[in-house]
């Protein structure tokens, strides 16, 4: 599965970045009230990507480190990276971060969870790197508890991205949470419709896996998003 995360978006990645661009001072504006951090965080950003959450928290916090396995969105984040001196990036596996224990303050996870074969690993790793007293931020697309519409949920996805793996319901995600000792501080769900051909080009999702992808779609796709802010006792 990381082979298919690594070709998927390498092959995508100046389009996410672009896609990243114009919804950046909107997802600035969410992440600050949603974390409020005090300014003073050392943070991670796992599975960055493009640098999304490491530059919505740049300016509020005093250091971020953003972690990802495939090198082109790494090249994508660190163009970006120009305008934000207190944000680097290196190349690393979520699942195994390069940090000792307690290295960092605040961490995060955007849109990461779907795309790993085993979730519960990148959350154990959070766990692991974040000090006692340090908060734990983590956003993905969930699924429902009905096992059927999860099905259909997942199926679809996997037809539009080769790598996705499986979302997560809200009681798995807190399920993750608790096994690892984490404290649940706020959470919330947010609906976010997608406009269905530009959400397979965001993919790179063409000829007939887009046409699979199309077939299987549920009508007038509204992705649910949880957001959950834990500490770490």
């Amino acid at each position: 599965m990381q082979d298919a995360t690594q070709e998927r978006f390498g092959r995508t990645a100046e389009r996410i970045a672009a896609h990243q661009d114009e919804r950046a001072a909107e997802l600035e504006e969410k992440i600050v009230r949603f974390v409020d951090p005090s300014g003073d965080e050392r943070a991670l950003d796992s599975g960055c990507g493009a640098g999304a959450l490491a530059f919505a928290l740049a300016p509020h916090v005093r250091e971020v480190v953003g972690v990802d396995i495939v090198p082109e969105l790494l090249e994508q984040a660190r163009k970006r990276a120009e305008t934000f001196p207190n944000v680097t990036f290196v190349e690393g596996d979520a699942t195994k971060l390069p940090f000792e224990l307690g290295s960092f303050d605040l961490v995060g996870t955007r849109a990461t969870l779907h795309h790993v074969a085993r979730p519960e690993l990148v959350v154990s790793e959070l766990a692991r790197v974040v000090v006692p007293g340090g908060r734990v931020l983590v956003i993905d697309q969930i699924a429902s508890v009905d096992p059927l519409a999860a099905g259909e949920l997942n199926a679809f996805e996997r037809s539009r991205d080769p790598s996705h793996t499986r979302a997560l319901s809200d009681v798995d995600m807190r399920t993750l949470f608790e096994a690892n000792g984490l404290v649940l501080e706020r959470a919330q769900t947010v609906s976010e419709p997608r406009h269905l051909d530009a959400y397979l080009d965001l993919a790179g999702c063409e000829g007939d896996e887009r046409e699979r992808a199309r077939a299987e779609a549920p009508a007038n796709y509204t992705a649910v998003l949880g957001w959950y802010l834990l500490s770490k006792p």
